[in-house]
């Protein structure tokens, strides 16, 4: 028995992977997804943050009493702020009124300290992600702030190297394709680089917003997909490392989160839903015998302030009851 002390850094990673039964169309390959809402603040952005914490205070760039930066969608914004919590920093996010209120409240109560940008009508747009970066680098020119910078931090892609080693060893080396939305690129980087240490013949999907598919070469657009689409190319996007690029649509993500729930027991936001709804054209061109990995990302539960779950427009009813009970 395990006796040694451990911290609840320690409790990232190790997720479970499920194969989705009811969504996948008959003929296609098996799907499966790599619950990562399972990580300690229902997130894999815990791998990254947890990864540039540890990188900073190796390297000297962050000492204890120090304050860590960031511009964030939330999703990264909660895992830095639980890993800050966890190490002793505190934690000045950059945000908007674009994302959800669940986020929000969250980091505020892991401590973190919010400064707001407005945004447009709560669309998501390369102005407003612009407008975050500036800000956020505005608040990192403060003494003793160390500026975390997602977009251009190098060392977030070795996050996420144990997560593509998972998903080898989770199917057994038995494994055709990996689907993956991209926002600052670092986890399909990550991953992609993992699983083609075990095998070259893996393929990469990317998926973006169709709305603003800028790495397909359209024009950058608003979208409703919270967390991936920033409207620009990541400055450190690896075109190399991906075989083909996917575009989905702000309703059929909402669509398949809802689908999600409700045919699979899986409670996902939009860019996990996204990832399924490119993960299932991909089963679908592979074919029955082959295997499809993809992620959920995050939980459901940070979206319910958004109009992704509302059901007044769906047929679905709510029943009420008397103080009788009759």
């Amino acid at each position: 028995m395990d006796t040694s002390s451990k911290t609840i850094l320690d409790a990232i990673g190790g997720t479970p992977l499920v194969e989705l039964q009811r969504v996948v169309p008959a003929g296609s390959a098996r799907v499966v997804a790599k619950m990562e809402s399972a990580n300690p603040t229902g997130s894999m952005k815990d791998r990254m943050a947890k990864a540039a914490i540890e990188f900073a205070e190796a390297d000297g760039r962050l000492v204890q009493g120090g304050t860590v930066v960031e511009y964030t969608a939330g999703t990264t914004g909660v895992s830095l702020a639980f890993v800050c919590a966890a190490r002793g920093y505190d934690l000045e996010i950059v945000y908007s009124d674009a994302f959800s209120e669940e986020k929000r409240r969250t980091m505020q109560a892991f401590g973190a300290r919010l400064t707001d940008v407005q945004s447009d009508g709560k669309k998501i747009t390369s102005d407003l992600v612009r407008s975050m970066i500036r800000a956020a680098g505005e608040i990192s020119a403060r003494p003793n702030h160390w500026y975390c910078d997602q977009l251009n931090n190098r060392s977030i892609v070795d996050g996420y190297i144990p997560l593509g080693d998972e998903l080898w060893s989770q199917t057994g080396g038995k494994l055709d394709a990996f689907v993956h939305s991209v926002s600052t690129a670092h986890s399909i980087h990550g991953v992609t680089k993992a699983l083609r240490k075990h095998a070259n013949h893996i393929r990469t999907f990317a998926v973006e917003p169709a709305e603003s598919a800028v790495l397909s070469g359209k024009p950058t657009g608003s979208h409703k997909i919270e967390g991936i689409g920033i409207g620009f190319i990541p400055p450190l996007w690896q075109p190399s490392l991906v075989n083909e690029i996917h575009t989905v649509s702000t309703d059929e993500a909402k669509a398949m989160a809802r689908r999600l729930a409700r045919e699979e027991g899986i409670f996902a936001g939009t860019s996990s839903a996204a990832n399924v709804v490119a993960a299932l054209r991909v089963a679908e061109q592979l074919g029955s015998g082959a295997t499809v990995a993809t992620l959920i990302v995050d939980s459901g539960l940070r979206y319910l302030s958004t109009d992704v779950f509302a059901i007044a427009d769906r047929g679905c009813e709510t029943s009420s009851m008397s103080a009788t009970g009759r």
